[in-house]
């Protein structure tokens, strides 16, 4: 098969790749589309140990069944693999299960390939009516869609003003979670003049240029997590509020723990979601409770070196790219 394959630190080649071959209770999937993630972009930088090269990246994936009882049957890919058995599986919470594996790191191949195998148990089929490149998408949804709902459990209901860090795929697909639970002041902080106006266009959230003043967000997300980021999210949410850490920017420092502990303030760090939330996420998107997802940027596979040169470069103003085998 065809793979765009990690290489080393920046760079991205096409090779050609042995088939993958299922195991037991693994199916074949050929891929139709598969998104970019901000872990990609922190493997291709060198930034993730998770993840050496050489390495297939890419785990947004949808496509075709092309082995086994499920054959021809377009699915999307929960891409988390997990033991079914340990404590966490049993409760439901098997995002943390300790022996969890994803694709697109050791030793799961990703997705930027032709091919990838993946446990039976992880397709979800599609509708007719859902493209390949908008099903890709729900694994980024279903980050912000897992981490809406511990929000909601904490704060005992809705949150009445949300505040999200970030308007990347994660930020924007936490926007339009927090909306399709009930959510109605949602407001996005983006930097980058080119998405926020590529955002404005896509929805009606309210985009900002920097964090606001005014009203304290009972919720804030930030979707970046950068020093800087947690900073702002601690300094301006609400006394009793939710800070939701979903982003991976950057390791330590930021926090403003005195006015945390003197305001009650809760800190979540959230990670995937589970199985549960990923079909609770995908139902949403067929039924169009997320909107049409049709804001995607696609390219060719082939072109995946210069997409991800592109997005470090802040040259795409989509919210999320997609490449296409």
């Amino acid at each position: 098969m065809k793979a765009l394959v990690y290489t080393d630190t920046e760079t991205l080649e096409m090779r050609d790749m042995p088939d993958p071959v299922p195991g037991k209770g693994e199916a074949l999937v050929r891929v139709e589309a598969v998104g970019i993630c901000g872990s990609d972009m922190h493997a291709w930088l060198g930034h993730d140990e998770r993840r050496p090269a050489p390495l297939i990246l890419g785990h947004e994936v949808a496509g075709t069944v092309a082995s086994g009882p499920r054959t021809g049957q377009r699915v999307t890919l929960n891409p988390l693999a997990t033991c079914g058995a340990c404590p966490a599986c049993r409760a439901g919470r098997d995002n943390l299960c300790p022996d969890r594996q994803i694709i697109s790191m050791p030793p799961r191949e990703g997705g930027f390939a032709e091919l990838v195998r993946i446990p039976e148990r992880n397709l979800v089929a599609l509708p007719d009516h859902v493209p390949a490149t908008a099903a890709c998408m729900v694994e980024p949804l279903a980050c912000g869609w897992h981490a809406l709902r511990l929000a909601h459990r904490v704060l005992d209901g809705t949150p009445a003003r949300v505040l999200i860090l970030g308007g990347g795929a994660i930020g924007f697909g936490a926007a339009l979670a927090a909306r399709a639970m009930g959510s109605a002041d949602i407001a996005i902080v983006e930097p980058n003049p080119a998405r926020r106006r590529r955002l404005s266009e896509i929805d009606r959230f309210t985009m900002l240029e920097r964090a606001p003043t005014g009203a304290a967000p009972d919720l804030v997300v930030d979707a970046a997590g950068f020093a800087a980021t947690r900073q702002t999210a601690s300094d301006l949410v609400a006394p009793g509020g939710v800070i939701l850490h979903i982003g991976l920017g950057q390791p330590t420092e930021g926090l403003n723990i005195r006015r945390m502990t003197l305001q009650e303030i809760t800190f979540i760090g959230t990670y995937t979601y589970t199985a549960q939330d990923f079909r609770d996420c995908a139902q949403a998107l067929f039924d169009g409770r997320l909107g049409p997802c049709d804001w995607a940027e696609t390219r060719p596979l082939n072109e995946g070196a210069a997409a991800f040169r592109d997005i470090h470069g802040n040259a795409v103003a989509a919210p999320k790219l997609v490449l296409v085998p």
